[in-house]
């Protein structure tokens, strides 16, 4: 493991293998970890006998194997299981804070972290929802990390859950082999940023001059009904090739300023731990930071892109069967709808 300094001093050299950058001494870190997904299970032969397409092709399209879809869960559901397992994890703390990143809602309104926050028994913390769609759960983590690292929570709850099911058009092959539904969430505590778990650099960004790219056109203020004879639009519209230039230059260059603002050079990551969008995405954005493929925790083929829940069911997976382990550095980065991206690093804590 590298050795830390928070500055270097003067004339001296900073070897590769060194983390030098300043940061706070206060820093949340990771102390829980959970995930859950709805049980019914949708493969790719059943797939491909309602769309007259080939298993074949969906894997080699989206590099995804089964899913899991919701039947009667709703969002706050997912989160519910997904956050009760983090909070077990932790060893049950109280916490302060509930953030859930969603684009999936139970409603337009109300928010959904209250609901779950009260079905929780978490009493009248703060709870509220992100959206920032793929890149929500990194958000959720940044949001956290600073009501942590400002003093405003000890402990927060960050939750990461979509039912994209829901918002898809049932008649398009191309989206509903892609898209699936669970949750994910972690439980973060005021600590020391030397310690295993810390957040140690976060890096966010946007685009607001492309929302048609990843958008649901129909259904808010700005679209409420269908206009000079247009037909209403409320399902999922993913614009294929941008949405890919887009997403593999955004993520690149969001992991690589995360690493660079903690002196991680690419063999020294042990994990990149990407949104799992699609195995076509993955792949360059790895190639591009000069990280082995290898070292990419993918469980994309088992849940398909479960949006803000992708990275924390990633996650979860790895610790569970044993990939990600103590001491490891870890670096996650996402990009979604807005367009928004986002990257985080942090030293992987003995979690379970």
């Amino acid at each position: 493991m590298a050795k830390m300094h928070e500055a270097a001093e003067p004339g001296n050299a900073v070897g590769p293998g060194d983390v030098c950058f300043r940061r706070p001494t206060v820093s949340a870190v990771v102390a829980g970890l959970g995930a859950f997904v709805p049980p019914r299970v949708v493969d790719n032969t059943e797939l491909a006998t309602r769309f007259d397409v080939t298993p074949e092709w969906i894997v080699a399209r989206a590099g995804v194997e089964r899913r899991h879809i919701a039947t009667s869960e709703a969002t706050s559901d997912l989160a519910l299981e997904a956050a009760a397992r983090a909070l077990k994890s932790a060893g049950s703390p109280a916490v302060d804070a509930v953030v859930l990143a969603t684009t999936t809602p139970d409603h337009p309104l109300p928010a959904t972290a209250p609901m779950v926050a009260s079905r929780l028994g978490l009493g009248s913390v703060a709870a509220f929802d992100v959206a920032a769609v793929c890149s929500g759960f990194v958000y959720a983590l940044a949001v956290a990390n600073g009501l942590i690292s400002s003093g405003q929570a000890e402990q927060a709850l960050v939750i990461g859950a979509d039912t994209l099911s829901s918002i898809l058009d049932p008649q398009d092959p191309a989206t509903n082999s892609i898209f699936a539904d669970g949750a994910g969430a972690v439980v973060l505590r005021r600590g020391e940023a030397e310690e295993p778990g810390a957040v140690l650099a976060i890096d966010l960004g946007s685009d607001g001059s492309r929302p048609d790219l990843i958008a649901v056109p129909d259904g808010g203020s700005r679209r409420r009904e269908p206009d000079n004879g247009n037909t209403t639009c409320p399902y999922l519209q993913v614009n294929g090739s941008p949405v890919f230039i887009n997403s593999v230059k955004r993520m690149a260059a969001s992991a690589q300023a995360v690493m660079d603002e903690v002196g991680w050079l690419p063999e020294q990551v042990d994990w990149l731990v990407p949104h799992q969008a699609n195995i076509r995405i993955v792949k360059p954005v790895v190639d591009r930071l000069r990280i082995d493929r290898t070292r990419a925790l993918v469980h994309l083929d088992q849940v398909g892109n479960t949006s803000a829940a992708s990275i924390p069911l990633a996650l979860t997976h790895g610790c569970h069967t044993g990939r990600l382990k103590p001491g490891q550095r870890v670096v996650l980065t996402a990009f979604g709808g807005g367009l928004t991206w986002g990257s985080a690093a942090l030293i992987w804590p003995d979690v379970h």
